[in-house]
């Protein structure tokens, strides 16, 4: 029904209003009696063999919903009635921030993809523990956070710090996020002296507090490898406790949409169906590389159940999705559960 009916009329409306619908549609079912536990039955399927302890967090499954649906935090226990095992809310940055001027949200139908350059847009950690104070979690959160836009770099590790020490007993565990391409000079960031700032300073603020919340880095997709393997050096030395991989991609490579439409929508991030190779090839190294010691979050181009599954097997121990989540519609975590289930069946078969 979602395919045939519900997303071509979602897709008649811009895409960032197609959002505010949807989301406003969710929030709407939180007033109409017994709807929450209807959709609950509907999409939620819980699997012994599917929960996932990491970070000393057990998770009820491994898929969750990346940053950027939820950007404030409003919406965490809507997302929990669809399956989904964890959530990443945000980015959020210190102060409020507008983010770039629209249109900044596009589609490319024909190539199952997203391009945003939302630039950060958010209300401000301050109205996310708001939220998370007054409407507690049932489900386990990350929160996403950034610099703000205007911050020069080289004290963008106060930014990443502020909302840190804010969030820190009302979140699960952290993303610093160094790679948005939507936020001016954001992926310097990602440079091994300025990554050294942001996260020793993030871990210095971890030491005050007697529980020890896991901080993971969002990485891009576009690094070179020589960049890439610094990264993971610098994450394995100072405790990053994994890697979120990846971040949406500048690149316009092998699209199917015409380069007419592609360069008429201009600069942004690049999520769904031609990230994928990348995301894939950035999970196997990092986990190769890295030995296994740096848990992986696989987070990119994830259109189909079979996709989460390879992400798996290439070494990461949850994934996340959003622009599938946008394609496939409201039961894509069950469809990808259902599958993980079926082949975990087949291969204690095989071994039987």
């Amino acid at each position: 029904m979602y395919k045939l009916l519900i997303r071509p009329l979602l897709f008649l409306f811009p895409a960032e209003k197609a959002h505010k619908i949807t989301m406003a549609t969710l929030k709407a079912l939180r007033y109409i009696p017994g709807a929450r536990f209807v959709v609950r039955m509907c999409f939620c399927r819980r699997s012994k063999s599917l929960e996932t302890e990491l970070f000393g967090i057990k998770f009820p499954n491994p898929v969750g919903i990346a940053a950027g649906l939820d950007k404030n935090g409003e919406f965490y226990n809507d997302l929990a009635n669809l399956g989904f095992g964890f959530i990443e809310i945000g980015a959020l940055t210190p102060e409020p921030q507008p983010g770039n001027p629209a249109p900044r949200l596009f589609r490319l139908p024909k190539d199952q993809a997203l391009i945003n350059r939302m630039g950060i847009n958010n209300n401000g950690a301050k109205a996310a523990l708001k939220q998370l104070r007054s409407n507690t979690p049932r489900i386990i959160v990350a929160a996403n956070i950034s610099k703000n836009s205007d911050t020069p770099n080289d004290l963008a590790y106060k930014d990443y710090c502020r909302s840190l020490a804010l969030l820190y007993d009302f979140v699960d565990f952290f993303v610093l996020n160094v790679s948005c391409p939507n936020v001016k000079n954001l992926q310097q960031l990602q440079g091994n002296q300025m990554l050294s700032q942001v996260i020793e300073s993030v871990m210095e603020v971890r030491r005050y507090h007697e529980t020890s919340r896991p901080i993971l880095l969002k990485i891009s997709p576009d690094l070179e490898q020589s960049q890439l393997d610094e990264i993971i050096h610098l994450c394995l030395i100072n405790g990053i406790d994994g890697i979120v991989a990846t971040n949406t991609t500048r690149s316009r490579d092998n699209l199917k949409s015409p380069e007419k439409t592609v360069a008429a929508i201009g600069d942004g991030g690049l999520s769904g169906a031609p990230l994928f190779e990348k995301a894939l090839a950035t999970v196997k190294y990092v986990h190769e590389k890295s030995n296994g010691l740096l848990p992986i979050i696989a987070s990119g181009g994830i259109m189909t159940p079979a996709q989460a599954s390879q992400m798996l097997d290439a070494g990461a121990s949850l994934v996340e999705v959003y622009t599938g989540f946008i394609y496939n519609g409201p039961a894509f975590s069950k469809r990808i559960i259902r599958y993980l289930k079926k082949k975990e069946r087949s291969k204690a078969a095989r071994q039987s």
